[in-house]
């Protein structure tokens, strides 16, 4: 008798998962449309500059950037740790979602869709790039000689690149921006605003 009334129970649930399925499923075409309908604003300086940018959003550019402010010497050197901080954060929170949620890149997913740039591996949400350029931004932002805007400017374009070159969907860049604001505000707390 209890069976049953488990079974009876769970009846209701199934409408409502049917429902979030159909919102998701429409949340994921119109994603898919706003990717396809960038590629009207191709162009050869476009692509280079976009390629740039992305290219800017690498590991190797925030290593560089961190040592950069580390041998600057105070106060940047707290600038730097908040930098490092932020986007190691960024980066483990994306790596984490992306290998739990296994969302493919747009070139697996769309048939003969072509990305303008290699994907450093296999999953699309959310984007790495985006998610470290916006904790750089947070982790950033306040500091001295314009640094903090021109890291939001920057963040910003990471952001569109991604989306631009077909390495991500528009839906993967946004929870990067949040992501990445999470991830720099961490840092920015558990760091302290020694300096700036």
């Amino acid at each position: 008798m209890s069976e049953l009334r488990d079974t009876a129970s769970l009846a209701p649930a199934a409408p409502e998962l049917s429902l979030r399925v159909g919102r998701l499923a429409r949340l994921l075409a119109i994603d898919e449309r706003l990717l396809v309908a960038a590629r009207r604003l191709h162009g050869p300086w476009r692509t280079r500059l976009a390629k740039a940018l992305t290219r800017a959003g690498n590991t190797s550019s925030w290593t560089l950037a961190v040592l950069g402010l580390a041998v600057a010497g105070a106060p940047f050197t707290v600038l730097g740790a908040r930098l490092a901080a932020g986007t190691l954060l960024g980066t483990l929170f994306s790596q984490t979602l992306k290998r739990s949620l296994h969302r493919p890149r747009p070139t697996s997913a769309i048939v003969g869709f072509e990305a303008l740039a290699e994907n450093p591996d296999r999953f699309s949400f959310p984007s790495g790039h985006t998610t470290a350029a916006f904790a750089a931004a947070v982790a950033l932002a306040g500091a001295p000689f314009g640094i903090g805007p021109a890291a939001l400017l920057l963040a910003l374009g990471i952001g569109m690149s991604r989306v631009y070159l077909g390495a991500h969907y528009p839906l993967d860049v946004a929870a990067g921006v949040v992501l990445g604001t999470v991830a720099g505000a961490l840092a920015r707390i558990g760091l302290g605003s020694v300096g700036f």
